[in-house]
């Protein structure tokens, strides 16, 4: 059997895989598999906090298979030697506690809302409700505040978003490729409860996320210029008293990930 593939931060132990995540969830699911792109089939996975536990079972659930008429033409059929083909989904049992939210999974997941066995209870006292979304200058001090209460129309926070000061770095790509970053910091406020539970945010402070939104001058990674494609644009929380150079500073510091391998970035300079 293969290593299954969960996530960039996998461990494996056969019959078990150990991954790592950025997402806290809480639950225990069963799944049947479905070929999972041939990297192992029925499974039980258990979430907690930001691990997930993988164990490999044997085929005690079967796939969810559903056959269709084919409109192949004669030659089709006489080299195949049937006229249908099979549509295969993963069938799953269990739940989930995930952004405040509980998902649960009893049966096929055909990704149809018409045949999918599956529900989200959206949980109030759990959920946050959006307040603002603010914009900093170069030296982080406010430059714009726009409210989900009174929100203006798209091209309106497009022009404010575009007015925003922002910074540019040139950095090397992990190719040697030199491309330029343009920054601008954004800020985002939600509080606690939703509807009749909104009385929540009187007892529990504010969630803020400052974060820096980056724009890259070309495409980054080593899938650039493939059908995937590179990456054009980022956005990374920041710390406590970061500006634009520091942050960014940060990010390339560290490792990043494309879809197939791990690479690095190389800090220049302030772009000219």
């Amino acid at each position: 059997m293969r290593k299954r593939r969960w996530s960039g931060n996998d461990r494996h132990l056969w019959p078990f895989t150990l991954s790592k995540d950025t997402h806290k969830r809480y639950g225990v699911v069963i799944d049947s598999g479905a070929f999972e792109d041939r990297r192992g089939g029925c499974h039980i996975r258990v979430y907690l906090r930001r691990w997930t536990l993988i164990c490999e079972l044997p085929p005690i659930i079967p796939d969810y298979v559903v056959r269709h008429q084919a409109s192949w033409d004669a030659d089709t059929i006489a080299r195949l030697g049937r006229d249908w083909y099979e549509e295969r989904h993963s069938r799953e049992y269990g739940f989930c506690f995930f952004e405040g939210n509980l998902y649960t999974y009893f049966g096929p997941q055909t990704h149809d809302s018409r045949t999918t066995k599956s529900r989200v209870f959206f949980l109030p006292w759990r959920n946050c409700r959006f307040i603002r979304h603010s914009l900093y200058d170069l030296k982080g001090e406010h430059f714009h505040t726009e409210f989900e209460s009174a929100r203006a129309s798209w091209a309106a926070t497009s022009a404010v978003r575009d007015a925003c000061p922002k910074a540019k770095f040139d950095f090397e790509d992990y190719d040697g490729q030199r491309i330029t970053a343009t920054t601008h910091i954004e800020e985002r406020e939600w509080r606690r409860g939703t509807g009749i539970f909104a009385w929540l945010s009187w007892i529990r402070g504010p969630e803020i996320e400052r974060s820096l939104s980056i724009e890259f001058s070309s495409e980054v990674g080593p899938e650039k210029g493939s059908w995937k494609g590179g990456m054009v644009g980022h956005a990374i929380t920041m710390l406590p008293g970061e500006l634009h150079e520091a942050a960014f500073k940060r990010y390339c510091e560290q490792e990043h990930r494309s879809k197939y391998r791990r690479f690095r970035i190389r800090y220049v300079g302030v772009s000219a």
